[in-house]
């Protein structure tokens, strides 16, 4: 029987990342005290975990979880996914290829999906961003042409819905340049949380870019854009940031991929993060879908299609990391795992292992306008354990041994045990007997 979600008041002997080990004491959604290991274990903070444990209906006990041998990391949040396209790639049967070929396989896909198999899709590919340790996603969804363009919001409306409580997700409107702006608007009112799309993709760049911005305000919402996502293109990042200068400073605006970035020549890059970092504009990376996408017209020198990483992070530019597409048509791979995000900012992006996680736990929080987590107190409880020595053990390895606890709950644990042959010990020379 699935005991889950689960209240959790009290973590004990967790490691943080700097190698201490510690107790967490949880007050519903919130961090109430953290100390040193054991603290809790006697005395009056002991009494008060077990009062709140007896406020649950669990027992005591079930409200405790001993993390010896795990490593309590800030949970996840996924700032850039596509729960509508996720795992089609085995229905599609796309041919391997660049952005435009993953477009035009999708498109015709799209215009066979109903709203029932878009929620299985989408209800799966969350679930398994949950059980990875993944409390929090962004996904934008497709304004779809044809009879029914709102089938994609309808879906993931109802996927959001019915994960609340688990999980929370945010929606973006993703419209192409051929979109009317009433579908646009109908999503929004339909429940979609922000306006997004591909403005680098239209015949005139800065015109759609506007056009989606000028929407938002009017909706009065943010804004989350796939921006610049090629190697030699249009670039509208810098006018993205002029436009949106004067906004309210809690009305969100993202800017997705920013590909552009990491091709420009160093001055040009200065003066496009002069703009952003004026603007306040957070920068998301998506770097396997990115990875993949880009650099199939270059036969040898092919470039890594990643934005430019460090000087966003020496700027103390916001930035964050999204799995982005897992298992379709613009990504035949993926784990659905912040850790694989993470490990490939540190081989691709040249990032240090505390940035890349930071980019997929608490930068990606901030570039979300979400709560502050992890274990501080006073953070929302958030968090993700994982079987691991330190953080480069779980970046490296990223054991399936997990416990996820969103807003005080765990929600997902996974565990997995191995079995490998002994060898056979080598016998030295030396003590070989000779005749």
């Amino acid at each position: 029987m699935n005991a889950l979600p689960r209240r959790i008041t009290l973590l004990q002997n967790a490691t943080l990342p700097d190698g201490s080990t510690c107790d967490v004491l949880l007050d519903g959604d919130t961090v109430a005290a953290v100390s040193p290991a054991h603290s809790f274990a006697t005395g009056e903070a002991h009494a008060e975990a077990h009062t709140a444990a007896r406020a649950t209906p669990h027992a005591a006990d079930d409200a405790t979880l001993d993390l010896t041998g795990f490593l309590l990391l800030t949970a996840p949040a996924d700032p850039h996914s596509h729960l509508d396209k996720a795992l089609s790639w085995d229905a599609i049967d796309p041919p391997m290829g660049d952005l435009v070929s993953a477009i035009l396989a999708w498109r015709a896909y799209a215009a066979t999906m109903t709203t029932e198999s878009i929620v299985e899709r989408a209800r799966a590919a969350a679930l398994l961003m949950l059980r990875q340790g993944t409390t929090a996603v962004r996904s934008h969804v497709d304004i779809l042409l044809g009879d029914d363009p709102l089938r994609g919001a309808r879906a993931l409306v109802q996927v959001r819905d019915e994960l609340r409580g688990l999980m929370d997700i945010e929606l973006v409107a993703l419209a192409g340049s051929d979109v009317p702006d009433a579908d646009i608007e109908a999503a929004i009112d339909l429940g979609i949380d922000l306006v997004g799309g591909s403005p680098h993709l239209a015949l005139d760049p800065g015109h759609d870019l506007r056009r989606l911005l000028r929407l938002a305000e009017r909706k009065g919402v943010g804004v989350d854009i796939h921006t610049d996502e090629n190697l030699t293109g249009a670039l509208t990042l810098a006018e993205f940031a002029r436009e949106v200068r004067d906004w309210p400073a809690d009305r969100n605006r993202s800017a997705g991929h920013c590909v552009r970035l990491g091709t420009l020549a160093l001055d040009d890059l200065s003066d496009v993060l002069d703009e952003v970092e004026a603007s306040n504009v957070g920068i998301i990376s998506n770097p396997i879908t990115n990875l993949y996408l880009q650099g199939w017209e270059h036969p040898v020198s092919m470039p890594r299609g990643l934005t430019a990483a460090r000087a966003v992070l020496d700027r103390g530019i916001r930035f964050a990391a999204g799995a982005d597409n897992v298992r379709d048509p613009f990504n035949p791979v993926g784990r659905s795992d912040a850790l694989e995000t993470a490990s490939l900012l540190v081989i691709a992006g040249h990032l240090t292992l505390d940035e890349a996680y930071t980019a997929v736990a608490d930068g990606a929080r901030d570039v979300m306008a979400l709560p502050k987590a992890g274990a501080t107190v006073g953070a929302r409880a958030e968090f993700l354990a994982i079987r691991a020595t330190n953080l480069s053990d779980a970046v490296a390895n990223a054991s399936a041994d997990r416990y996820v606890i969103h807003a005080g709950n765990l929600v997902a644990q996974s565990t997995v045990s191995y079995s490998v042959a002994e060898p056979t010990p080598a016998r030295h020379p030396s003590l070989l007997e000779t005749r």
